[in-house]
């Protein structure tokens, strides 16, 4: 099943970027699966999956530093009503197919917003906020959509810091500032150098990222993005910085540079979201559009579904 999802992927440009089997492969190596639909000999739907083993609980979800994963629904010229019905019917199959499961949560690509047949089986949605800058090509547009304090950060980087972009000279680098963000906040790493190393070594192959450093006249590290894209849009998986240079502005020369970089054809540049308030209002202010995706969610089991409410109440 997964060598045909393998096939699929390499000729169907629709399936999303976090759903492509290279992604899987290097975020979650073997542990990944896909249940698939056919109508035919073709196929019209997918649903890949991480399946994950907690205090004998099973888990479906989706691996580390995969924004989005969820169903993908073949493209079809049918009728409105005909397409939702089409959809009810694969959506429908695709969660049939699942293997067995206490707890199903996974966030969708903002591209699938149809899970009415999920609420019917009874299934849960929360909503969430990505902010996608689009029509990238036209630099002068972006440029007067940025707030006033984004381009004086821009400039402040620039001329007052002396402040160059280039890119990475190794994803050890890139490693290097983006741990500091944690040390910042007193937590870990959320995810291992191992799958970042993979990420980039999968991605680099494909000319699929880029990794940049923004650098001042010392030589001194302010700042480091890390972007992937697919198809026409780019996603801004990762970044940090030095917090004892924080207030030079070179994240904000570093995303108008990344935007700027991004090769012809790419026309949506996605912020990847935050529900953080503060990170939000940074990204808004980039003059990007707020865009829902869904958070889709299934609890099977009655004993999972009371540990996770208690585990809630007690949590700090």
């Amino acid at each position: 099943m997964k060598e045909t999802y393998r096939k699929l992927c390499e000729i169907e440009s629709s399936i999303p970027m976090f759903s492509q089997a290279w992604w899987l492969d290097a975020v979650a190596g073997n542990e990944w699966s896909v249940v698939l639909e056919k109508k035919g000999d073709k196929v019209v739907g997918t649903l890949p999956f991480v399946e994950r083993k907690r205090f004998g609980f099973t888990i479906l979800a989706q691996p580390e530093l995969t924004p989005s994963l969820g169903p993908w629904i073949r493209p079809t010229q049918k009728s409105y009503p005909k397409r939702l019905a089409f959809e009810k019917d694969v959506l429908g199959a695709l969660v049939d197919k699942l293997p067995q499961y206490d707890y199903y949560g996974q966030t969708w690509h903002s591209s699938q917003t149809n899970w009415l047949p999920l609420y019917w089986r009874g299934f849960s949605q929360s909503t969430l906020y990505t902010y996608q800058l689009r029509d990238i090509g036209d630099k002068d547009k972006i440029w007067s959509g940025l707030q006033e304090n984004i381009r004086r950060e821009i400039r402040k980087a620039r001329d007052r810091f002396g402040i160059k972009v280039r890119d990475c000279n190794s994803i050890s680098e890139f490693l290097s500032i983006n741990r500091m963000t944690f040390e910042r906040q007193g937590r870990s790493q959320p995810y291992s150098d191992d799958i970042v190393e993979r990420i980039d070594s999968a991605a680099a192959a494909r000319g699929a990222r880029d990794c940049l450093v923004a650098v001042d006249e010392e030589g001194s590290l302010h700042a480091g993005v890390y972007i992937v894209r697919h198809n026409d849009t780019a996603y801004y998986l990762m970044g940090g910085g030095d917090p004892k240079l924080r207030k030079s502005g070179a994240t904000s020369l570093l995303l108008w540079e990344a935007i700027n970089r991004q090769p012809l054809g790419v026309q949506v540049f996605d912020f990847e979201g935050s529900m953080i308030e503060p990170i939000e209002r940074f990204f808004r202010a980039f003059g990007a559009v707020q865009t829902p995706y869904f958070e889709i969610t299934h609890v099977k089991s009655k004993l999972f579904e009371r540990l996770k409410t208690v585990r809630l109440l007690f949590k700090p």
